[in-house]
Order: C-alpha cells, then sequence, then structure tokens
C-alpha cells in the first residue's frame, strides 16, 4: 500500500485506491455510488479542512494537541502487548472506545457500541442475540475474535464463540473498550484469529459516590442502574452496582411478533487495594437473563411454521488480580478467575459450563535495548450438555485443558524511532495438541506527526464440542432408498483440526495538525483448514423403525484469501464540535465444498454474509455547557445470501444538564426506517427478525 499525504491535500491516486474498481462506474447502482462519493468526499473534507483552528480554550483536554492526548493516561491502549503503551508506540491496527463515545452514543449494550469501531462487523438477530466479527467471518458464534472483560477470557470452548447477552456489565462502569483488528494470538493465545475485543471497566477509585440512572421507551421497555463507591480505608474503594432492563420483542419478515422479550438482571462488586508497589482486586458479578425465540420449523422438520420458547440464561464470575510494580520497566501480575453459566432454550439446547483460569506475566528490561516479558497460561473448561430432541453431544460431560506459554521481545533498534517486536506463543489443547503462533511486529516513528507498522502473524482456531462431540439432525432433511428412509445427520468428528491464519498487515498513522488525525490499516489473510463438510459411510439404524443414516462430517479441506483495509478519521473544527469518520472494505474469496456452503454460511458461505464495504460518521456536538446534540449516521452494504438490502441508518442522542450531575436525555435508534433487518444466525434455527426503530428517554443523577 502506497499512500502520498502532503500537508494540505489528499492526492487523486490515493482516491481513487479507495473506491473499489472491480466494476466500471456504469455498472454500479447510482445510490450506492452516491454514498461512496459521499464517503470519500467527508474523508476528503476531513483532512483539507482540519486547518481551520478556533484558538478559543474552554477546556484543558480539548486544547491539548492529538500527540499530548496520547500521553495521558486514559487514552494509553493496554491490549495489544498486555501493558500500558501510547498510541504511537503500537504495531497493530487498534480503537478505543471511551465511555464518553459510549455515553454520547446512546448505545444500550457492548455489541452496540461495538459498531462505532472500524472492521467490525455486528449485525443484530433478534432482541438478545447479535452476530459479530472483526475483518469478516461473522456469525452466531463470532468464533475467530477472543472477546475479554478486563483480560478475563469469556471465549466458550463449548460453541467456539461468545453469547452477547451474556457480556453485559452496568454501561457507565466501562471505561473504555480496545478493539484489536487482525491476529493478536502471541498475546491472547488460541481464537484470538481476526481480532480482540477487551472491555476493560473502572477502578473502584474512579467511582466513587451514587450513580442513578432509569428510562424506557419503545424498544428499550424500561431500565434502570444503580452504583454506589465508598472507601474501607484510603487504600481500599469499593463499588457495588445492579442493573435491570426489559426489552421488547422484535418481529420476523412477515410482522408476526417472534416472542423473544428480553428481561435481565444483573449485580456486582469491586474492590480495589494499593499498598506500597503491590494492587491487588476482587470483582464479582452475577446476571440472569429470560430469553425468548420462535424457532424455524421449516429448518427442523417441525409441523408448525414456527416454535415460540421460553428459556433463561444465569451464571457469574469471580476474579482476582494481583499487581506487582518494580519500576516503569519491570512489574508481573496474576489473575485468576471463575465463571459458572447455565443456559437453558428448549427445545433447541440445555448446558452448564464452568472454566477456571490462571495467569501469569512477568516483563522485565534486558540490557539496554530488549523490553521482555513472558507468561503462562492455564484454563479448565468443564460443561455438561443435555439431549434434547434437536441436539445430542456424546459424551453429554467433558472436561478440556489448556496449557499456553509466550514469550515477548521489544527491541529498540533507534531510540524514539525504530521499534521491532518479536513474539511466540506455545499451546496446548485437548484436541489438537501443540499450536505454534509466531509474530513479528515493525513500527517507525520518523517524527511526531507520522507512524509507520507492519506486521506478519500466524494464529489458529481450535476446535469445539460443538465440532467434536454433536449429533443433530441437520437442515438437509430426509430421502429415502427404496422402501428405507435416509435421514442426514451432523455428527461431530474427533479428527477435526484447528482452523490457520497467515496474516499481513501494513498501517499509517498521520496527525495533519492538533485537531485532526488519520489511520489507515490494510490486511492480506491467507486462511487454510478451514471448516468444510462432507459425506461419511451410509449406516443403517440399529432402532425402530430402520433407517439409514448419511453421516455428514466436519473436515478441514476449506480456505480462503481476504485482504481489505480500514479507514478511520478524527476531527475538532471546533472546540465544542467533535467529528469522528471510519470506513471499511472488505473483500473475501473462499474455497469450500459447495454442496454445502449454506449449511455453514459462517464458512462456506463468508464472502456473501459479511458487507463489504461499512461506514459510519459521528458528530457531537455540545450546544452549550448545558445541552449535546449527538449524531451517528451508519452505511452497510448488502448481505446477499440472507436477502438483506443495503442500508443507511441514523442514531440520535440530545442530552441536557439543568443542574450539575444530573442529565435528561432522549436517544433515537435507527431512525431512518420502520425496521430492517441485519443478519441471521447459522446455528439456532431462528426465524428472521426485522431490528424496530426505537426511541427512549432517561435520566442519569451522580452524587
Amino acid at each position: 500500500m502506497t499512500i502520498l499525504v502532503k500537508k494540505n491535500e489528499v492526492t487523486p491516486s490515493w482516491l481513487t485506491r479507495l473506491i473499489p474498481t472491480r466494476m466500471g462506474l456504469k455498472q454500479i447502482y447510482p445510490r450506492r455510488l452516491v454514498l461512496r462519493l459521499l464517503i470519500f468526499i467527508i474523508l476528503y473534507c476531513f483532512i483539507n479542512f482540519s486547518f481551520a483552528e478556533d484558538k478559543s480554550a474552554n477546556n484543558q483536554f480539548l486544547n491539548l494537541s492529538i500527540e499530548e492526548l496520547m500521553n495521558v493516561k486514559v487514552v494509553n491502549v493496554t491490549s495489544v502487548s498486555r501493558r500500558s503503551q501510547k498510541l504511537t508506540e503500537v504495531a497493530s491496527a487498534i480503537f478505543v472506545i471511551s465511555q464518553d463515545d459510549i455515553r454520547r452514543s446512546g448505545a444500550t449494550s457492548i455489541p452496540e457500541a461495538l459498531r462505532m469501531a472500524p472492521g467490525v462487523q455486528v449485525g443484530r438477530i433478534s432482541a438478545d442475540k447479535w452476530a459479530v466479527s472483526i475483518r469478516g467471518f461473522n456469525g452466531f458464534s463470532s468464533s475467530k475474535v477472543q472477546v475479554l472483560v478486563d483480560g478475563r477470557s469469556d471465549y466458550s470452548p463449548l460453541i467456539a464463540g461468545t453469547l452477547w447477552a451474556q457480556q453485559d456489565t452496568l454501561m457507565e462502569d466501562i471505561d473504555r473498550i480496545e478493539v484489536i483488528r487482525g491476529p493478536a494470538a502471541t498475546v491472547w493465545g488460541t481464537n484470538a484469529v481476526n481480532g480482540v475485543i477487551n472491555v476493560i471497566t473502572k477502578k473502584a477509585s474512579d467511582t466513587q459516590g451514587t450513580l442513578l440512572t432509569a428510562g424506557g421507551g419503545s424498544f428499550e421497555h424500561g431500565f434502570f442502574g444503580a452504583r454506589y463507591g465508598g472507601k474501607i480505608n484510603e487504600q481500599t474503594p469499593f463499588r457495588i452496582y445492579a442493573k435491570v432492563f426489559t426489552r421488547d420483542n422484535t418481529k420476523s419478515l412477515s410482522g408476526v411478533n417472534k416472542s423473544d422479550q428480553w428481561h435481565s438482571a444483573r449485580g456486582g462488586v469491586r474492590i480495589d487495594h494499593t499498598g506500597g508497589i503491590d494492587e491487588l482486586t476482587l470483582h464479582g458479578e452475577f446476571f440472569y437473563n429470560s430469553l425468548g425465540q420462535s424457532l424455524s420449523a421449516s429448518s427442523l422438520n417441525l409441523p408448525t411454521t414456527a416454535v415460540d420458547n421460553h428459556g433463561h440464561q444465569e451464571g457469574g464470575y469471580m476474579r482476582f488480580r494481583w499487581d506487582r510494580t518494580f519500576s516503569e520497566q519491570s512489574s508481573l501480575w496474576l489473575q485468576t478467575s471463575y465463571d459458572s453459566n447455565h443456559y437453558n432454550l428448549l427445545p433447541f439446547s440445555e448446558y452448564k459450563a464452568e472454566s477456571v483460569d490462571v495467569d501469569f506475566q512477568h516483563r522485565f528490561p534486558l540490557f539496554e535495548k530488549h523490553d521482555l516479558t513472558w507468561g503462562a497460561h492455564y484454563r479448565l473448561n468443564s460443561n455438561k450438555v443435555f439431549n434434547t430432541d434437536l441436539v445430542r453431544f456424546s459424551p453429554q460431560q467433558k472436561s478440556n485443558h489448556f496449557f499456553s506459554l509466550f514469550v515477548r521481545d521489544e527491541i529498540t533498534l533507534i531510540p524514539n524511532r525504530l521499534l521491532f517486536t518479536i513474539g511466540n506463543r506455545l499451546d496446548h489443547n485437548d484436541y489438537t495438541g501443540l499450536e505454534v503462533q509466531p509474530n513479528a511486529r515493525l513500527i517507525w516513528t520518523p517524527n511526531t506527526e507520522n507512524s509507520i507498522w507492519m506486521a506478519v502473524s500466524r494464529a489458529v482456531r481450535t476446535p469445539s464440542r460443538l465440532e467434536n462431540d454433536i449429533i443433530a439432525e441437520t437442515r438437509l432433511g430426509s430421502g429415502s432408498l427404496g422402501p428405507i428412509p435416509v435421514q442426514a445427520v451432523f455428527q461431530g468428528a474427533s479428527n477435526f483440526d484447528s482452523e490457520k491464519l497467515l496474516a499481513y498487515e501494513l498501517g499509517y498513522r498521520h496527525q495533519f495538525s492538533d485537531r485532526a488525525s488519520i489511520d489507515i490499516a490494510g490486511f492480506i489473510n491467507d486462511y487454510s483448514q478451514l471448516r468444510d463438510f462432507s459425506f461419511g459411510a451410509l449406516a443403517l439404524s440399529s432402532g425402530l423403525p430402520q433407517q439409514f443414516i448419511l453421516p455428514i462430517l466436519p473436515t478441514n479441506n476449506a480456505s480462503a484469501l481476504t485482504y481489505g483495509f480500514e479507514v478511520s478519521a478524527d476531527w475538532k473544527p471546533l472546540d465544542r464540535w467533535h467529528l469522528q469518520g471510519n470506513y471499511s472494505y472488505l473483500d473475501m474469496h473462499i474455497s469450500s465444498n459447495k454442496q454445502f456452503k449454506q449449511f455453514d454460511p459462517a464458512t462456506g458461505d463468508a464472502d456473501e454474509v459479511n458487507p463489504q464495504h461499512q461506514f459510519s460518521l459521528r458528530s457531537n456536538y455540545d450546544i452549550s455547557e448545558k445541552l449535546q446534540l449527538n449524531l451517528w449516521l451508519r452505511y452497510t452494504s448488502k448481505v446477499a445470501l440472507y436477502n438483506i438490502p443495503d442500508y443507511v441508518t441514523m442514531d440520535a442522542k440530545v442530552a441536557y444538564k439543568p443542574v450539575k450531575n444530573v442529565e435528561l436525555f432522549i436517544v433515537g435508534q435507527n431512525l431512518f426506517s420502520k425496521s430492517h433487518q441485519e443478519f441471521e444466525s447459522e446455528i439456532i434455527p431462528t426465524t428472521p427478525a426485522l431490528i424496530p426503530r426505537g426511541i427512549y428517554v432517561g435520566a442519569r443523577w451522580q452524587f
């Protein structure tokens, strides 16, 4: 990727490279052409008008340059190397969603907030279900993304993914969400293939006092959150918090109620203690979700058009962390956690799962130019799956052990200019044995305005119980062989291997002025041994009535080549006005068994279930010290496999502070249409849902 940027202009070649050239302009649908041109015009304006500065100064942070802001502790990032770093030191495509971003957006859940990050595909499936991925392969399970909360993994080895209804917390307690686009397996282990999402909550010392928030509306029927922060002593602050809400049903494409209303309650406590060079954290949370869903009868060979069912999900976790800081370059930490959850959504599935994690890291300087970090990780995951009419597991109960050891060396080749990072991680799992995941990164910072980085990484996605132990009738239905019927059955395979990725990345950051910056990242991802399927040997069942069983087995015969880029721009035309926009382009080429493509759309049809173009533009304007207007425009191109057309939508939030520490707000979501479809589940055979327009009001009081 060649990028030529002058102080006050963007070269025509830069714009030309951003516009897809696969099709001639005459072949592009006019509305799409207009939208694309709008995207590039806005980005062009971001850059060229960034120098018309307003010199007024009302806020100490607004008057800091971007370089100075990068040195403020709150905007440092920790997910790339698991230590605090300035953005200029990071040879990775990373985007930070701050607490202020979340508050101004009006997002009521973590997946909604993730729409702000470039390169992240977010599709809402129903009231409580989302598909979230990074750089492709989107699906309900989010199988190639490692999801963390305060560094604690929420990745499930049972389904190879994350249940987003389970990953929630009081939104006001989130300090920031760090999104790494691209492999981060050397640091975070297997399954950090396409990226990492790390939700980082605030320290107890930052949540002192009382917070109350409440509201409701059309789709967000009602919500209430409460938090109290105090101190056991001067070295030991704490907080307790609770959150409840109820969300309305969605409707099917024909307008029928899907009976998927979502009720949720959760609460938790966090205690921090600082003593000398040691910091201790104890954090626990529990939750209960009441869920509903309409299952597709046509997919399950059921006699009715849909099956309305209700279930629940409950569980919690406890996390303990010990940090010891010897110096700015030397530290160690130990984190342990215990998770437990119970999922029940009959007649589809029911299971109980528990996990124990132990994570250790030690960092120290070596000679003058080396910053060495090494660590070890152990995870025990135990789950029991209850057989239903639709899904069975053999064996029903299973425990899996995961071990890993990693080392990472940051080598300063030229002080403050050239930094080379090399590392490797050795992971051992019960399914495929030893996995090796090396990584090499280089970042060059010739001056304070520019930085260029590149990386080569290897990552793997290990098998899950879903691919090893499941037995389920498939959507391919049944036939007959003479007088004896034939039923196709999906069966797990013990020889299913890990999916592998070799990734090449290149990035560029530029600060045009103290009010404008741009971040560009490009990638080429080469996937091998992806999940595919084949027919097994036909066999006659032993029970009555007799039938032939045609097994469908997972294989590793698919492959893929994907490439794309993301551009994010940040501009402050005025002290009180902040604009942030991004554009993402993704092209995927999949090689798989065409006979089973639609049976596994998350992989075999990935090129048709991931939008090729995404655009986001946020405008946050402080009309006065008491009144804010926040607008968020989004565009998502079509999802061909599910016949979902491209759509444009907008969220808006007006916030008013009549007195200090009190905020009244009104939020409109998906304002451009009455409803629209965003995605479908490839695992749970649900009826497709229309995501409605919503308006809610609320109040927040902090004292």
